[in-house]
């Protein structure tokens, strides 16, 4: 996926990444590291593993599947899928797509992480009551003619 030593070891981290390897979490992140997602935005290494520890808290079995790595100097861009089980879907599993931005320290570590992905069309419209707003919403904002 990627040669970067620095960007194969991040990659790991997530997708191997338990409530156990939080502990971990300061040999990927710099103590004073910035995360922002499309729900927060914090700040320090303490703050960012709250965030993780909240997801495995409120999410059933979840787990990054990276699709693509990319890095160039200081900078990394991952795609991932954040899969986790609900019986609300179909199959049983709900995907959410996204992708980060990574600004890698010069020791390796993330230094900034900015996340990527869409709550409206991963989470809101799959939604029973909220989902038939938001598909409502989106219908009336399309540019007509361009479906498909």
């Amino acid at each position: 996926m990627t040669t970067d030593p620095r960007l194969a070891r991040i990659v790991h981290f997530f997708e191997t990444l338990t409530p156990a390897t939080l502990a971990g979490m300061d040999e990927v992140y710099t103590p004073q590291a910035r995360f922002k997602d499309p729900f927060q935005c914090v700040e320090g290494s303490t703050r960012i593993r709250r965030v993780y520890a909240h997801m495995f808290e409120t999410l059933s079995a979840p787990r990054f599947i990276v699709h693509r790595a990319l890095c160039e100097g200081p900078d990394a861009f991952l795609s991932w899928d954040l899969v986790f089980d609900s019986p609300r879907m179909p199959d049983g599993r709900w995907t959410v797509h996204g992708a980060s931005h990574l600004r890698l320290a010069a020791d390796g570590r993330i230094a900034e992480h900015r996340d990527y992905w869409d709550p409206a069309e991963e989470l809101y419209e799959k939604t029973p009551l909220l989902g038939a707003l938001m598909r409502l919403i989106k219908r009336r904002l399309r540019t007509p003619g361009l479906q498909g």
